[in-house]
């Protein structure tokens, strides 16, 4: 079927996440029940799909346009317009790259201009009392303080914190190989902190298992899981704060900024393709200095 082959491209030559990749499935079934105008389609019936490539070469710019503005109706946010172009754009260079269509539709059509949002972080305080709330008394605990304290060390994503596996860290160089978006592969320092916590939770576990974090099946944590344990602590400690994987990350690179690191070093361990990226670090730092400057400068 052409979705299953379109997915089966993003996996494997694409490099994609299975995360992704359901992503852009679910993007691009909507939009072919919009086409067919028929909200109960299944779009994994063969026959769907047939009634779908029979037509496929009647949609033009104005169908992307039409159902980008029923997106609009429908409240949901620009950002996520802006994804749902993208799955349609792949989608349809992936039918032109394969004979089924001429042009891609989606290719003069824009996407929408999104306000660059200032990431959430924690302040130093907050995320050491989050941390220091983790009681290493079992080995979940121990788990958990482990993963939490390289997430909040190396500023790395949550599927890369899934995907991490034992043999991914070199103990002593103080680094973590780390396969990003797009399969691409960096290397980022880790603190003593974190190590020793990963040292500890490893030993009680006793067996050398691949995955780094694993579940109370000894199977790899998921990344819905990690944010499920994420929000247990949280409430448990009373923060009162949204925090999740993605804050911890934010944290890491405002408060390197903060302390002086250079903007390159942290777009390399970030792993950002673009400075810009990483830029809106800098805009989270001059607004915390603005604000100290105001309420202690006497003629602010």
């Amino acid at each position: 079927m052409v979705l299953d082959a379109f997915i089966d491209t993003l996996l494997a030559e694409k490099g994609y996440s299975p995360h992704t990749s359901r992503a852009y499935r679910s993007d691009v079934s909507s939009f072919i029940r919009f086409f067919l105008k028929d909200e109960n389609e299944d779009i994994n019936d063969i026959e769907c799909q047939k009634k779908f490539l029979q037509q496929v070469n009647t949609i033009d710019k104005n169908s992307v346009r039409n159902y980008l503005a029923l997106l609009v109706r429908s409240k949901i946010t620009k950002r996520t317009v802006a994804r749902k172009l993208s799955s349609l754009k792949a989608f349809f260079d992936y039918l032109v790259k394969s004979g089924q269509i001429r042009v891609n539709p989606a290719d003069m059509v824009p996407f929408p201009k999104l306000e660059k949002t200032i990431p959430g972080f924690l302040g130093i305080d907050d995320l050491f009392y989050l941390l220091d709330s983790i009681k290493a008394d079992t080995w979940f605990n121990k788990r958990n303080l482990a993963m939490f304290e390289t997430f909040y060390s190396t500023g790395m994503r949550v599927s890369e914190i899934e995907g991490l596996n034992i043999d991914d860290i070199d103990f002593k160089s103080q680094m973590i190989r780390v396969l990003g978006k797009g399969s691409k592969e960096r290397f980022v320092p880790v603190g003593k902190r974190a190590l020793n916590a990963v040292k500890e939770y490893r030993i009680v576990l006793k067996e050398n298992f691949i995955p780094v974090f694993v579940n109370k099946n000894f199977s790899r944590l998921s990344s819905r899981s990690i944010r499920r344990i994420l929000d247990k602590i949280v409430m448990e400690c009373g923060l009162n704060l949204p925090v999740s994987p993605h804050t911890l990350r934010h944290s890491f690179a405002t408060h390197m900024l903060d302390s002086g690191a250079n903007l390159r070093g942290i777009q390399e361990i970030l792993g950002h393709a673009s400075l810009s990226t990483t830029q809106v670090y800098t805009h989270v730092s001059m607004d915390r200095l603005m604000k100290v400057y105001d309420k202690a400068h006497p003629r602010s």
